[in-house]
């Protein structure tokens, strides 16, 4: 008797939702470790209002559905959608 394993590799495609996401994180923990006076990389406690600013804009995209961020990405051929 022999065991065996198939696995069929799923690929992801990167939709703007996803796009989104993984900027959205990305402009956050930059814009922590440039206002976080604590931080190596610190600024000025004005880089959290950028924080501030990308979060109230994920709320509100919550809400609405509209995100200027989702616009730009679509013009610049991201899929709504994964295929």
């Amino acid at each position: 008797m022999s065991l065996v394993i198939c696995s069929k590799r799923k690929t992801s495609t990167m939709t703007t939702e996803r796009m989104i996401r993984i900027i959205a994180g990305l402009f956050i923990m930059i814009s922590l470790a440039l206002g976080v006076e604590g931080s190596p990389l610190f600024v000025s406690k004005w880089a959290l209002a950028f924080t501030a600013f990308v979060g109230a804009n994920l709320f509100q995209f919550g809400f609405t559905n509209f995100c200027p961020m989702a616009i730009a990405l679509r013009k610049m051929g991201v899929p709504d959608r994964a295929k």
